[in-house]
């Protein structure tokens, strides 16, 4: 599901302030293809659920794109691609979004690591594997890699979010705690909505669960995504994903977390709080090197890389940047001693 072309008022509810540029970024030359509109393959991963997996390209190894906290395997329209001339790889719509099933409630970092473990096995994806998480997705990958080790060959994170922001910018963590209640109260009236099967509405204040349609998608892409976007399933999921998030990232990195040899490259935009109010940026971006910082040095292989002219959604403005460092993984993990 194509989210950066969505209505900039969902944005700002969803993230808050410092992270509404992204929607600056909705632009994209290349289209999102119509291969979206449909699901892959669904794989049983167990209880009557299905995930659905998208894989391509061909190689010794396989890589694993795990997307960020609200979007789905089309977050990778323009990176999946390139990198399937390299490698096997796969991307996949996590637990209720997409047109992957349901999951049990909360949706939190454990549920979201138990699912990848059961779809990497279900789906018999060869281990290890290089594993590539944006945003929330780094922190799911990590944690996949702190949980089933052998598992992971290496790993490229995008842009890692901030944690422990209060400690670095209290006034944006004050109007983030305020604003949360808006979003929350918003994304419920939204579930309300599609449970009473009123979505899509003409009704303008509903209009907004949807948002605006992606220019650059085909009307049958579009009609497909508002579609998915009006279950319940998908509301109550990105409800209880986004409370997590209040958690996960008041949180600092644990001291406990380690990679050991494991190649670990972060990848951090240049841009992720270019719209941020002038009394926050320089709070938001210590908080947030800190955290990157604290999570390279997990590994004695890890690296930290800026990418410039960059959002926060690195795959999107800049994929060359994310396949060269997919491939610089790839060749890190074949040279990794056995």
């Amino acid at each position: 599901m194509h989210l950066k072309a969505g209505s900039a008022l969902l944005l700002v509810m969803m993230f808050g302030q410092a992270r509404a540029t992204e929607s600056s970024h909705a632009a994209a030359s290349q289209r999102v293809p119509d291969s979206y509109a449909q699901a892959a393959k669904l794989v049983d991963i167990g209880h009557g659920r299905h995930l659905n997996l998208r894989c391509s390209g061909s190689g010794a190894q396989t890589v694993i794109l795990e997307a960020g906290a609200i979007a789905d395997s089309s977050a990778w329209f323009k990176v999946q691609p390139r990198l399937a001339a390299h490698a096997r790889v796969c991307a996949y719509d996590r637990a209720g979004f997409g047109f992957s099933s349901e999951g049990p409630m909360p949706r939190d970092l454990d549920a979201d690591v138990s699912d990848l473990h059961a779809l990497i096995q279900r789906a018999g994806l060869a281990t290890p594997l290089v594993m590539v998480g944006h945003s929330l997705g780094s922190n799911i990958v990590r944690q996949y890699a702190s949980r089933y080790p052998a598992d992971v060959s290496a790993m490229v994170l995008l842009d890692p979010p901030a944690q422990d922001i209060g400690r670095f910018a209290p006034g944006w963590q004050k109007d983030e705690d305020a604003l949360s209640v808006q979003r929350f109260a918003f994304i419920q009236h939204c579930e309300a909505a599609a449970e009473k099967h009123a979505l899509p509405s003409t009704d303008p204040e509903l209009g907004h669960c949807l948002g605006e349609a992606d220019p650059h998608a085909s009307a049958k892409l579009n009609a497909v995504n508002r579609t998915l976007m009006s279950k319940p399933a998908y509301w109550r999921t990105v409800l209880s994903v986004l409370r997590n998030n209040v958690e996960v990232f008041k949180q600092s990195v644990s001291k406990q977390e380690t990679h050991g040899a494991t190649p670990l490259i972060v990848l951090s935009a240049a841009n992720t709080y270019a719209d941020a109010l002038p009394r926050d940026r320089k709070g938001l971006e210590e908080a947030r090197a800190h955290t990157q910082a604290q999570i390279v040095a997990t590994s004695s292989r890890g690296t930290l890389v800026h990418v410039p002219d960059s959002s926060h959604e690195i795959e999107i403005d800049q994929p060359g940047a994310v396949v060269k460092a997919v491939e610089q993984a790839l060749g890190m993990a074949q040279r990794a001693p056995k």
